[in-house]
């Protein structure tokens, strides 16, 4: 990853160049007059662009290809430029969800409340709010199934990727007691608390800005998609971060696993996809997946893993499990295709981080299991009709 410190006319004039722009094209991208882009690029050392010019000329050279950031780095002679993460570490966005099954009824009510705000989804009614949170943003997914996913949004800057595995095991300490009082907040007339007991936090994390030479990114996203080898787990009172020896033996030689599954594309992204979650890098963030094409399969994978969840603990007590009819065994049927069968308008990468996501979270079998409990209740009411 390739940054500069402090843009001078020559740098503006040497992006320019490596993105192979007149002029005119460049001006209008950062949305300044022609003139300008003249007066810096005939100043060279001596001008530098106003700060929010600097930012801007930050973000063009961070969405360039890898050809055109080799291009800007041999045109400068790689002077004033360093690897990101020399001065700043890494800039790493984490999104966890916390589902919790709260029963078709309580989802029906919830929906009416006037904070609640229709998302668009393709074969589910689905309703957000926000829900506060004292150091991220955190929306509240309810599914008309009766799931509700607490999604938690969190912006971090590590030194180092041990230093961010660290933070993960000890903020999972309280994710859990926190999601149970705002679906608790959320649900006071709720007879059954445990009806609305999360279990579980999975996690994605996106690696905004990498903290490593641009030879070790895939490996960077390799250990964020499995964080648990970055932490000494044995250490008292709580976890700690490895060395930075064994971080950097891991960044350079690489690790195997065999849960762990890519999905990335050469010269568009890195993505990989383990039982712990997801974890991705845009090389080229024109043409890779977005953030809310990630959030939403992950919301609904995690939807369908509570709700089957739900089903498999009845099935375990001894019970029949019940549920709504329209929310049956043709129900997850239907979701089983759709989360495993490729659509004519998908794209390649989409199909590959969706085959990568449900193959690691083992959803496939447990949605067949779900299934099977569903039908064989159905058939033992007497109501079944194939």
């Amino acid at each position: 990853m390739t940054t500069v410190q402090t843009w001078t006319g020559r740098q503006t004039r040497a992006l320019r160049h490596a993105l192979r722009m007149s002029i005119r094209d460049f001006a209008e991208h950062l949305g300044v007059s022609e003139r300008t882009v003249s007066k810096w690029e005939a100043g060279r050392d001596a001008v530098r662009p106003r700060p929010e010019m600097q930012a801007a000329l930050d973000t063009t050279l961070l969405r360039a290809s890898g050809e055109a950031v080799s291009r800007f780095s041999a045109a400068t002679g790689n002077e004033d430029v360093c690897p990101a993460g020399t001065t700043g570490g890494y800039r790493i966005q984490s999104h966890k969800f916390i589902p919790a099954y709260i029963g078709t009824a309580v989802a029906n009510e919830l929906v009416d409340l006037p904070q609640m705000e229709p998302r668009p989804h393709e074969w589910l009614d689905v309703s957000v709010m926000r829900v506060p949170h004292p150091d991220g943003l955190c929306m509240a997914h309810v599914f008309a199934c009766g799931v509700v996913v607490l999604h938690l949004r969190q912006d971090l800057a590590p030194a180092s990727l041990a230093e961010f595995a660290a933070w993960r095991y000890a903020s999972y300490e309280g994710d859990l007691p926190w999601a149970a009082q705002q679906i608790e907040r959320l649900l006071p007339k709720q007879p059954d608390s445990q009806t609305a007991m999360p279990e579980y936090v999975m996690s994605m994390y996106l690696l905004r800005e990498p903290g490593c030479r641009r030879e070790d990114l895939e490996n960077a996203v390799r250990l964020l998609s499995l964080p648990s080898v970055l932490v000494n787990r044995h250490a008292s009172p709580r976890p700690q971060p490895v060395s930075d020896h064994i971080e950097g033996r891991l960044l350079s030689e690489g690790f195997d696993h065999p849960s762990v599954e890519s999905f990335g594309i050469p010269g568009v992204s890195v993505g990989f996809a383990t039982w712990s979650g997801l974890a991705y890098h845009p090389l080229s963030p024109e043409r890779a997946l977005g953030v809310d094409e990630l959030v939403s399969l992950e919301a609904d994978v995690q939807m369908l893993w509570a709700y089957c969840r739900r089903i498999q603990r009845a099935v375990e007590d001894g019970r029949d499990p019940v549920v709504s009819p329209e929310f049956g065994w043709r129900f997850l049927r239907a979701a089983h295709s759709r989360l495993t069968t490729a659509r004519a308008q998908e794209t390649a990468q989409h199909c590959l981080m969706r085959q990568a996501a449900v193959t690691t979270s083992g959803l496939p079998e447990r949605l067949t299991q779900a299934q099977a409990a569903l039908r064989e209740a159905e058939t033992a009411s007497g109501r079944v009709t194939v």
